[in-house]
Formats: structure tokens, C-alpha cells, sequence
């Protein structure tokens, strides 16, 4: 395997920031160069029920997340996962950012997200951008269910596919056969794109 090259990855998933921060969290320890986005219009965590959701608008700081919900319903929110989540993530930055409004975040080399919609999402958001640069920017589609356990498999291969994309010189010249050989290996379908900055 070459050298590769160092890029720049983002992680971005729909409204509750599981999945792109588990995979951030994971990235960013193996020394990759990530950020992560949400896409809905407001960060949603899970409530008391299905219909009584926990919304908070993006960049309110994970940690005013985590001490209004402890102080709600500790043990709920710690069995259901959302403190031990909100922790991690505030560990690994200040408070959720949305993927459109990222435009002054600068270039990436690879967009992955873990849901068709929210891949839908970012694609339409790249399209309806003005084009300068004429740099490609790798949007893939990694389904990942949407729970903790889920979400730690499926930031794995996340990093898989991050560090076979950043081994070689030009994905744009091996892409098709990288997501051949990764979809065997893994067994996973694998959506992709190319847009430009």
C-alpha cells in the first residue's frame, strides 16, 4: 500500500448526533483529521417518550445538554444511553454544528454519511453551492441503524474505509474499485457520490 495522502473527513448524520460523533470520536483518536454535522433543522435527543423529544437548537454546548437532562431524569437518560453520548461528545468538541451552515468550516476530502436521507441531503447541499474551487469532494453512504451499538460497529468501518481512502494517491482514480473490494470484505453496501468545491 502507498503512502496516500493526509484528508480531511467529515462525518454527518441526521438530527441527534449519535453516529457522525461516534465515528468523530473514533477517527479522531486513530489521528485522522474529521469534524461531524447533523443536517436536521434542531439537534433532537430522546425523551421521557416518543412524542416528548429533548430539542435544542445547534451549537447549544453539549455540556448545558448533559446538565439539563441530569438534572431532569438521571436515571433515564443514563440508562437510555444520552448521558454517557453527551459526554463523549463534549469531550471531542464544544457543541453540535450543522452541516449547512459549515460553508466557513473550509474543504473536505470525504463526506460519509450513515443514513440515504441524510446523503441526499448533503449531496443537494453541494449542488445548489457555487463551484470555484473545481476540487472533488467523496460524499459515501454507510448505513448505520441509529442506536449506540449500531453506532460504535459502524464507526469501525467508517475508519476502515477512511484510512483505505487516505492510503492511496488519487481516490478519484480507484474509487470504484476500492468500494468493490470494501463491500465484499465487509459486507456492506456502499452509496457514493463525487461533487466539488
Amino acid at each position: 500500500m502507498t503512502e496516500g495522502r493526509k484528508m480531511r473527513f467529515a462525518m454527518v448524520c441526521s438530527s441527534n448526533q449519535n453516529r457522525s460523533m461516534e465515528a468523530h470520536t473514533l477517527l479522531k483518536r486513530h489521528g485522522l483529521d474529521v469534524a461531524s454535522y447533523g443536517t436536521g433543522a434542531h439537534v433532537k435527543l430522546p425523551g421521557p417518550s416518543l412524542h416528548e423529544p429533548n430539542v435544542y437548537e445547534f451549537g447549544t454546548p453539549y455540556k448545558t445538554m448533559y446538565e439539563e437532562l441530569r438534572r431532569k431524569d438521571p436515571d433515564l437518560y443514563k440508562r437510555n444511553g444520552i448521558l454517557p453520548m453527551l459526554k463523549r461528545n463534549l469531550a471531542v468538541k464544544n457543541a453540535p454544528q450543522r452541516w449547512q451552515d459549515n460553508a466557513a468550516d473550509g474543504i473536505f476530502d470525504v463526506v460519509m454519511t450513515f443514513e440515504e436521507r441524510v446523503f441526499d441531503m448533503v449531496i443537494e447541499d453541494m449542488n445548489n453551492r457555487e463551484q470555484k474551487l473545481m476540487k472533488a469532494v467523496l460524499i459515501i453512504n454507510l448505513e448505520v441503524k441509529d442506536n449506540h451499538e449500531e453506532a460504535a460497529a459502524g464507526a469501525k468501518v467508517a475508519l476502515e474505509l477512511c484510512k483505505e481512502l487516505e492510503a492511496t494517491d488519487s481516490w478519484e482514480d480507484t474509487i470504484d474499485d476500492i468500494v468493490a473490494k470494501f463491500e465484499r470484505e465487509q459486507e456492506r453496501r456502499i452509496l457514493y457520490s463525487i461533487s466539488f468545491y
